[in-house]
């Protein structure tokens, strides 16, 4: 496709309450979209780094600069297309976030001009996804049990505790006794460990967890294949996933049992159908996380959970979950699901007043396409 400019939306968007794990506290959602405008077609993108470079090496700014000073001056506009991005990009090395939302635009944006919606271009099978919800740390056992409480009244499938060192064994606990071993119950520790703190994760073993998520640093492969060995509740890498190779090579060493994507950290939703394609080859459980994504953000997840392979119940909250108010329709919970957006393209769009309401700049980047 042709493409004339692409504009850059920043927005704040306030939570409904505060979320903190190991990595950190958020209270507003900072980030901004990504639009692709061509002559016969448009497109969004999300780009999920956040403020500050606290959970990953990018954030929100730096982002925005790597786009409009580096990725953008290397597309042809006269002939963008999705599938080639990862190679036109490559001069520029790591940036996987950044790369990501202009990926998901460009996706959206041919879409949109062939016809069909995103779920049907990646090969979608279902109609709607099974929705999780993650709880972050809270200030006393009484107030978890009251929060995740709520999210089980709502219909959610799966709750996911964020825990770190003094702050896990008991929560979980409470919530096990609390609300039965009929709750599908997830950790994620987002790095917070060190394999010389085995035998406080083999402490959760008993309370029959779906899994834990990155309990040790994201660099340290073969501290997670030695700590498979010690508990028995199956590793899920997160962080440590960045491409189809680390998901095939982390698998290979028995590293993980379960793997998360975020089309955001592995460069895109390409990229991210191709780790499926591993982990589907390899047997292994599959889910697709998530990073307080707006509606924009949260319609290309939900696309691509609906393709097979996606074994477990993703981070596919209802916008409600985190915004009072979203950038786009809100997604709704429906009997512990979320409907896969029918229309062209992601489905949906960020309406007029919200960007209004929320945003904080735009940046314009023109082409002269021929």
């Amino acid at each position: 496709m042709r493409i004339s400019r692409v504009e850059l939306h920043r927005f704040g968007l306030p939570l409904v309450s505060p979320f903190r794990s190991s990595a950190g506290t958020e209270t507003v959602r900072h980030g901004f979209l990504v639009r692709v405008v061509g002559p016969d077609a448009e497109g969004w993108g999300e780009c999920v780094a956040e403020g500050t470079p606290r959970y990953a090496s990018e954030y929100s700014d730096g982002a925005h600069e790597v786009i409009t000073r580096f990725l953008l001056p290397l597309l042809d506009p006269s002939d963008v297309r999705a599938a080639d991005l990862a190679e036109r990009f490559a001069p520029v090395p790591g940036h996987r976030m950044a790369k990501a939302a202009v990926e998901a635009a460009v996706l959206d944006a041919e879409c949109r001009l062939a016809g069909v919606s995103l779920a049907e271009r990646l090969g979608a099978v279902r109609t709607r996804v099974p929705a999780g919800v993650a709880v972050g740390l809270q200030p006393s056992l009484s107030e978890l049990l009251d929060v995740v409480g709520e999210y089980v009244r709502q219909g959610y499938v799966r709750v996911k505790l964020k825990i770190e060192p003094g702050n896990d064994i008991e929560p979980v606990r409470a919530v096990r006794e609390h609300f039965g071993d009929g709750l599908a119950l997830q950790v994620d520790a987002n790095q917070a460990y060190s394999l010389a703190d085995a035998d406080r994760l083999a402490a959760l073993d008993p309370f029959g967890l779906q899994l834990i998520e990155q309990p040790l640093g994201e660099h340290d492969r073969r501290g997670h294949a030695r700590l498979a060995q010690l508990i028995t509740t199956p590793i899920c890498l997160d962080e440590t996933i960045t491409s189809a190779v680390d998901a095939e090579e982390c698998i290979a060493m028995g590293a993980c049992r379960v793997v998360n994507v975020k089309p955001a950290r592995v460069g895109g939703l390409l990229e991210a159908v191709r780790i499926r394609n591993v982990c589907v080859a390899a047997g292994v459980d599959l889910w697709c996380g998530g990073m307080l994504e707006t509606g924009i953000g949260r319609a290309a997840n939900v696309a691509l959970a609906a393709l097979d392979g996606f074994t477990l119940p993703g981070d596919l909250s209802a916008s409600n979950r985190y915004f009072a108010q979203d950038l786009t329709e809100p997604f709704v919970l429906d009997e512990g699901h979320l409907q896969v957006p029918r229309g062209v393209g992601i489905g949906v769009e960020p309406l007029v007043d919200s960007l209004s309401k929320y945003g904080s700049g735009r940046t314009v980047v023109s082409f002269n396409a021929q």
